[in-house]
C-alpha cells in the first residue's frame, strides 16, 4: 500500500458502549473502522485486500491504539493547542 494517514478519535460512548473510530486516508481512498471490534464499516477506493490488511492491523494493535484515543481532549483538539 502507498502511505496511508491513519486519524483516531477519542473515546466515545455510543448506544452505552465505549467506542473509538479509526479512519485511514490514502488520497481520495478512505476506510473508516471502529474499534474495539477491530472492523472497517465503509470504505472507498481501497481492495478488499487491503480492507482486510486493515481490519487485521485494528485487531493486531487494538490496545495501543486504545491507549492513544484515551489521550485525546476534544475540546483542546477542537479549539487548537494554546
Amino acid at each position: 500500500m502507498d502511505e496511508v494517514k491513519m486519524i483516531v478519535s477519542c473515546v466515545v460512548v455510543k448506544d452505552n458502549r465505549k467506542i473509538v473510530r479509526v479512519s485511514f486516508l490514502r488520497g481520495n481512498d478512505y476506510a473508516d473502522g471502529l474499534l474495539p471490534d477491530g472492523i472497517i464499516e465503509k470504505a472507498g477506493g481501497f481492495t478488499d485486500v487491503e480492507v482486510r490488511k486493515l481490519e487485521n492491523y485494528l485487531r493486531t494493535n487494538r490496545q495501543d491504539i486504545l491507549n492513544q484515543a484515551k489521550t485525546i481532549n476534544p475540546l483542546r483538539n477542537w479549539l487548537g493547542e494554546w
